[in-house]
Parts: C-alpha cells; structure tokens; sequence
C-alpha cells in the first residue's frame, strides 16, 4: 500500500498532479452542493481545499506550484480578454472613464485603509503591505513589494509574505461578502436587474427595416453611396422598388429618385433621420410575395481569408449583385457599414437573387463546423507577447526601481488589443463559446489551487501566533473600499449590479470574484467588460503602490 499513501503524501510530479486535482475536483463537488439560500461561494472551494489538503501535510512540489499558480491565471485573464476585446474599447465611450475614477478610489482607499491601522497599531509596514495585497488578492503587487523591501534592505522579510498569506483567503470571501452586502443594502432584485440591462441592450443595438417612399427633392439624383454623405448616419439599402415597378437588388453607384419604394436597414437610433427622406409606405415585396427573385440568407463567415477584411473591399455587391444588410457577432447585431470588418464566426444576413446568394455562400464559407476547430497559435502567440510585455521593466520618476505589469497583467493587455485589433491583421481570434470557457475554468481552477497550497503549509501556524489579528485587518483592508466606493456607484452613479460586481473584482483583480459575478448572470457580459475595463490601470497601480508603500514608509 506504500504507491496508494505516496499519491496523498509523498513527492514527485505524479503526487503533485494527484493533489492539486484532487482538491480541484472536491472544491467543485462543494461549489455545487454546499449553497446557502442559492448563493455560494462558487470555485473559491478549491482554494480552501487546498489550504487543507496542505496543512495535512500533502504538500506539492514548488515548481509545479509556481508553474500551475502562474499559468492557469494566465489562461485565465487570457480568455477574458479575448472575449471583451472587440468591445473593450468602445465602453470607454460608455461609461469607462467613470468606472476606472471608480476603481482609482477603491485602490486608493484600500492602501490609506492599510496606512491608518499602520499608524493606528504599530504594525511593520512590511506586515501591512502584505496584509494588503492578501486582502486585495494580488500577488503581483505582494511580489513588487518583496523585490522593493530586498533591494532597499539587503534582506527579505517573511512577514511579508506571512500577511499576505493569513488575508489572502479571507481577502476573497471579503470581496464576495461585499458584493452580497451591496444587493442586499440595496435590495437588487437578479431578474429585475437582468430585465434592465436586457432593455439598455436592446435600446442600444437594435437593428430595423424602414419601407418608405422617397419624397425630399434632395435625394432625387442621389447615388446609394452617398446617403451616408447626406443624412451623416450609416444606411443599407437593401432594394428599391422604382416608379416603372421593376423590383431591384441596388449598386453602390444606383440612383435613386423620388418616388421610388426603398426598403432601408438603419440603427433605430438613427430612425428620425431616415424619416425626412420620405414617408413610411407599407410595400410588398416579390419574394415576400412568391417566394421568387429576391431573397434573404444567413451565412456564416468561415473562410479564414476573409478574417479581417472591410466589407467594401469584398466587392460582393458589384460582382454578385447581393447585399448584406446586418452582421450578428457575439450576441451583438451590427449594421452592414461598408467600413465594418468581418471576423471568422461572423453571421452575415444578405439579399439577393437565389443563384448570387448560393455563391456568395461559397465566398464566405458558410461551413459552421469548421469553427469547432480551435485556433490555438493565436493562443499562443498572444500568451508569448503577453508575458514579455508582463516582464518588461519600466521606470517612472521618484521610483529608484523598475516596476512590471506581471504574466497576468501583461497577457491581459495583449489579448484585448488581439481581440479588438487582430483582424486588422488577419488574426484569427475567434473561438466558441464553449471552448472560452473551458479555457478559462481549467486556468482559474489551477491558480487557486496553487495558490492554496502555497498558503496552507503556514496557515494555522501563524494563525496561532498571532497572525489571526492580521486577518482582522484584512478584512477591514478588503471591504470598507469596496462597500464606500460600491454605493457611492450604485447609489449616485445609477451602475447596474453586473457591472458594479465587474468593478469590484477588476479593482481588486480577483479572478474568483470574477468567476461568481460572470455566475449570476448567462444572458450579458457586463461583469467581464466592467472587469477589463478597469483591470489594465487597477494592476498598474497596485504594482507601483506596492512599491511605493516599502519605499516611502518604511
């Protein structure tokens, strides 16, 4: 029986392995059935596990800690990025400037916090900082920390490490806690919330079909392409009707002339506008009638060289004489502008005569299982940039050492640029839903992990010590920002739960937290782009105020 009791407590990979999934596995069977009025602690079992598994003694090899800790938050952060990349930037249209002064505060707020019960207690300011980077769950800073305290002293001081560890678990059930006691205080109701944000979503996107006849004399002449030039929004003519009554699919360069029946695809935000180029007219169309001549087709964008391509430039509608009218991507409706760029997974909506559809199907593809192949090397590309840029040093004014974004932060930036920017140069970035998924649970599952079994080997001994007062602190350090900072955001700057919980997790760069506010919701995206939106700056201040805080107080 000595293989069986080496699995639990001897060393090597084998054993490592054994453990680390081992607690992976238990912490997921806990996630599922240990809830309290429906709400639980989610994936964050794992890491309590793990803490168990290690104070008993099933210790795991360093290396493979490291590796495991280092890599799976990598693939974490990696398909978050991804996924939020396409509309990363555009939210900094939509509120991300206020979100990330939101996320300033919180961090801000949680070093002052850290700084009065330095001064109030009498603690080292090295314990402090890492009680704070425990209680805020980022170990980059901790790690900035502990080079700044060595390079400033010729030493390294284990209390360091120690706070981080003692605050640590309780620093992610404090964020989670907080997220609870927000919905709470403000009685937020999932499905009332759910409907809300379902309504904005739809106010914002929502594509329409306008059938008028032509009345304003200064359209009488207009080529197609140059309504964009007349009204300054963005129109899709998808037919016309003419005054002879010929039904016809339009060019680019056709004109049109008043009293011609035209059936526009326009943004309703855009709706007033269309409306004073003539009046509304109920038209029935000859394939809507017969069945004949005209019709409308999904396809499926799947050839890989039309990733990254302007819909202009296909010159579809000039060589088959189809138009696309509106493009589906992620969830998300988009008008057919000819400046918009296709992706792979693309859902194109076109009209045409029956033959010209069938062959522009052949153009884009149109083979749906073609996307269940993962496009790993731009997976690993972007994980090969990410982690140089995460180890690039960069000096700033007052600072005597370098400071760096960290593996996380670096792959995070760069799988948001990949996602927003990639097709721009042929990229292929697309992956099912299913497979982001799978990614990024196998990466969050795997750092927690790690990192249990990092601090369970002195958890209860210092606890015992006197370290118990440290995990005061940290919850102090970890909630008071957060509950200021959430109802300053829910109260005054009306932020919807998902997106607040978003913010939270972001401004304290807690993939856990991530994972349960990304749980409370399947039918939006807002917690993860919330989250993006503000993680880039938040892990740039953290790492620069854990150095700071050794080098200017201690």
């Amino acid at each position: 029986m000595n293989w069986f009791s080496s699995l639990f407590f001897g060393s090597g990979i084998a054993h490592s392995i054994f453990v680390m999934t081992l607690a992976i596995a238990l912490g997921l069977f806990l996630s599922e059935k240990l809830k309290f009025k429906g709400i639980t602690l989610g994936i964050t079992w794992i890491l309590f596990c793990a803490i168990a598994f290690s104070h008993f003694g099933m210790q795991i090899d360093p290396l493979v800690e490291s590796f495991a800790k280092d890599f799976g938050l990598i693939l974490f952060v990696y398909s978050i990025g991804l996924q939020v990349g396409p509309s990363f930037f555009n939210s900094f249209g939509k509120g991300g400037l206020q979100l990330n002064m939101l996320a300033i505060g919180i961090v801000l707020l949680s070093c002052l916090t850290a700084l009065t019960i330095h001064w109030i207690s009498g603690e080292s300011i090295a314990t402090m900082t890492g009680v704070l980077f425990g209680a805020v769950t980022n170990t980059p800073g901790l790690g900035a920390a502990q080079q700044a305290y060595q390079d400033l002293t010729g030493m390294a001081d284990p209390n360091i490490a120690s706070g981080y560890a003692m605050a640590y678990p309780l620093g992610v059930v404090g964020i989670l806690v907080s997220m609870m006691l927000i919905r709470l205080i403000f009685r937020i109701k999932m499905d009332n919330e759910e409907q809300l944000v379902a309504k904005e979503k739809g106010e914002e996107q929502k594509i329409m079909r306008l059938d008028m006849t032509l009345t304003n004399p200064q359209v009488d002449g207009i080529r197609v392409r140059d309504l964009k030039l007349l009204t300054h929004v963005t129109i899709v003519v998808s037919r016309v009707l003419n005054s002879d009554g010929n039904e016809f699919l339009p060019s680019a360069d056709t004109i049109l002339h008043v009293g011609d029946k035209v059936r526009f695809v326009v943004d309703q935000k855009d709706e007033r506008t269309v409306l004073l180029l003539g009046d509304l007219t109920d038209i029935v169309w000859e394939e809507e009638e017969k069945n004949v001549h005209l019709v409308s087709k999904h396809i499926v964008v799947t050839k890989p060289k039309i990733n990254g391509k302007l819909i202009r430039d296909l010159k579809v509608r000039d060589a088959l004489h189809i138009t696309i009218t509106r493009v589906r991507r992620a969830g998300i409706e988009l008008l057919a502008d000819s400046d918009l760029r296709l992706q792979l997974g693309d859902r194109l909506t076109v009209v045409g005569e029956q033959e010209a559809v069938e062959k522009v199907s052949q153009v884009f593809g149109n083979a749906t299982k073609k996307l269940d192949a993962p496009n790993l090397a731009s997976l690993f590309i972007g994980i090969v940039l990410g982690v140089m840029l995460g180890s690039l040093p960069i000096m700033l004014p007052g600072l005597s050492q370098p400071f760096k974004l960290g593996l996380a932060g670096g792959s995070l930036i760069v799988s948001i640029l990949i996602g927003a920017f990639g097709t721009r140069y042929h990229i292929v970035t697309y992956t099912t839903t299913s497979a982001n998924l799978m990614i990024r649970e196998i990466g969050i599952a795997l750092f927690l992990a790690a990192v249990g079994f990092g601090a369970g080997k002195s958890f209860v001994s210092t606890l015992l010590g006197g370290g118990y007062v440290w995990i005061g602190y940290g919850v102090i350090i970890t909630m008071i920002p957060l509950l200021l900072i959430g109802c300053v955001a829910r109260k005054w700057m009306k932020l919807d739960y998902f997106t607040l919980m978003g913010l939270i997790a972001g401004s304290t760069t807690d993939p856990p937290a991530l994972a349960y506010a990304t749980s409370q919701s399947s039918n939006n995206d807002r917690a993860a782009v919330a989250y993006s939106t503000v993680y880039p700056l938040t892990m740039f201040l953290r790492v620069l105020t854990g150095q700071m805080m050794i080098l200017f107080f201690l």
